[in-house]
């Protein structure tokens, strides 16, 4: 496969923009900045950020295992998706498929971009349909994605098939990989050697707890993301964000402490949830939530709300008529959860 022979003719014939920071690229030490129209006065963030987020990147690359020349930052994995709709669908003419139920974004930033839409709903394991989706799959489709461990319902694709896909599919797949540091399956991002058209986005938001300052991962060939590189904006991960990144990504160990308490909440939780007599099913998960199909799921939602709990109601998506699914809290917030649908089981 020829990655060339993907991108829009426009972003390969674009010249893009050089920042003051891209065009410096000495060291720093001792240096008096007059290049990039600065205040001079110094309050921590007064200057530009690290347009290419070199010390969150090494980090990254350490405890990854994934060159530096592999990563690219984004302001949140949205803003990655959307750089590679940008890249590569051409508006009003390329297609992408999506395997529903999943994450709404994907359908959302192919509107936006002017992406046709071609749906396969995974079947009722939540499992993708590999033959269906390779045989809607035409010259125009461009990206095709595969969230793994998905959401909503929690759960991993099987790796077969995911092969299958990665080797057969003309396009980009993009693994989005959101949940997992939850999961005991091993990141496809190891294997980026191996396919050229993969592309595995990763986030700071759910295992590390850094939802607030948006800092989503793109993890792709040296080609892909010098493509991405091209397109995004010149400081589009701002100081701060980059500062806490490099702080929680020093503190590695405890937030593996934090998934494997995540984790041994999410199997008790399963266990009380069984005891709950509305609750039909629980679906397998390898993520900080849990998928549990239930009698009404509107009622129940609105039960809950009443009760200062909020979950998500999830019935209107394919395949979760009255689901809710519900995020794995600290153990006084999984027992709230628990005492509150037991008594309104009884109501």
């Amino acid at each position: 496969m020829n990655i060339q022979d993907l991108i829009r003719p426009t972003i390969k014939a674009l010249k893009p923009y050089s920042s003051a920071r891209d065009e410096f690229q000495g060291n720093s030490d001792d240096m008096v900045f007059l290049d990039a129209n600065e205040n001079p006065f110094n309050n921590g963030v007064n200057r530009y950020p690290d347009p290419q987020q070199r010390t969150v990147k090494s980090l990254l690359s350490k405890i990854k295992n994934i060159p530096q020349k592999n990563i690219l930052l984004g302001n949140g994995s949205d803003e990655v998706l959307d750089l590679i709709f940008r890249a590569f669908c051409e508006p009003n003419q390329d297609n992408i498929i999506t395997l529903p139920p999943t994450y709404g974004m994907y359908s959302v930033l192919a509107n936006i971009n002017a992406i046709e839409i071609k749906s396969v709903q995974l079947d009722d394991s939540f499992q993708p349909k590999v033959d269906e989706i390779l045989s809607i799959a035409n010259a125009n489709s461009k990206l095709l994605f595969l969230c793994s461990p998905n959401n909503p319902t929690g759960n991993s694709f099987e790796a077969q098939s995911i092969e299958k896909l990665i080797t057969n599919f003309k396009g980009i797949v993009v693994i989005d990989e959101a949940y997992i540091d939850f999961s005991n399956a091993k990141s496809w991002a190891s294997r980026l050697s191996e396919f050229p058209n993969l592309i595995v986005t990763q986030t700071l938001s759910k295992a590390y707890g850094m939802a607030g300052i948006r800092l989503g991962i793109c993890y792709a060939s040296a080609e892909i993301i010098s493509v991405l590189n091209r397109i995004k904006p010149p400081y589009n991960v701002n100081e701060l964000t980059q500062q806490k990144a490099i702080l929680k990504l020093e503190q590695h160990e405890l937030t593996q402490e934090q998934v494997s308490d995540i984790l041994e909440e999410r199997d008790a939780l399963i266990g009380k949830l069984e005891t709950v007599d509305f609750i039909s099913k629980i679906y397998p998960s390898d993520a900080n939530f849990i998928l549990a199909k239930v009698d009404d799921a509107t009622k129940r939602y609105n039960q809950l709300i009443e009760k200062g709990i909020v979950v998500r109601n999830r019935t209107t998506q394919p395949g979760c008529e009255n689901c809710l699914r519900i995020t794995i809290g600290t153990r006084e917030e999984n027992e709230k959860l628990i005492k509150i649908l037991l008594l309104i089981s009884k109501s």
